[in-house]
């Protein structure tokens, strides 16, 4: 069996963010990926107990569970070199409306956005740009980024706002 990769995470988001049965090149498009990355992510989020082949969607309590105890740990990120970019993790929504004044702001680098601020690698490289398109993706990508390189009160905030949207 094949282990996750960073970009089945953004296909599980995707499928959390817009809840409907998605043909896999409509999917593709709307994440910028290859149709065959995708149906390999898939497969690797069946075998990995995270997606329900039958029903066509994620396990969120699963997904939650992996998120906030294991994705940290498995693709672990850090504040890099200043850079332009969009607002992530801490910096973005909706941690941005709970957390005042840090001295440092996260970004995605990209040629988008207007912030200054220290990069963080996104999960995948089409990440930024598909969280652009999709506010709710942007906010839970934004959540996943803020447990992969946050203080522990970031971290702790993004777990409690991940419970709240993956168990209702």
């Amino acid at each position: 069996m094949n282990a996750l990769k960073p970009q089945d995470v953004l296909i599980a988001l995707k499928y959390v963010s817009q809840p409907q049965p998605w043909k896999q090149r409509d999917l593709a498009a709307a994440i910028g990926m290859a149709p065959s990355e995708v149906n390999h992510g898939i497969r690797r989020l069946i075998a990995s107990r995270l997606f329900n082949e039958r029903e066509q969607r994620v396990i969120r309590p699963k997904l939650l569970e992996f998120i906030t105890f294991g994705l940290p740990y498995v693709f672990p990120a850090q504040l890099e070199l200043p850079s332009v970019g969009v607002p992530t993790a801490f910096s973005a929504r909706p941690l941005a409306d709970v957390l005042v004044g840090g001295e440092d702001v996260a970004i995605w680098e990209s040629d988008k956005g207007n912030v200054r601020g220290r990069r963080v690698q996104p999960l995948w490289r089409s990440a930024p740009e598909a969280a652009l398109r999709d506010r709710v993706l942007y906010e839970y990508l934004a959540l996943v980024d803020a447990l992969r390189v946050g203080r522990a009160r970031d971290r702790d905030l993004a777990k409690a706002e991940l419970v709240s949207r993956l168990t209702n």
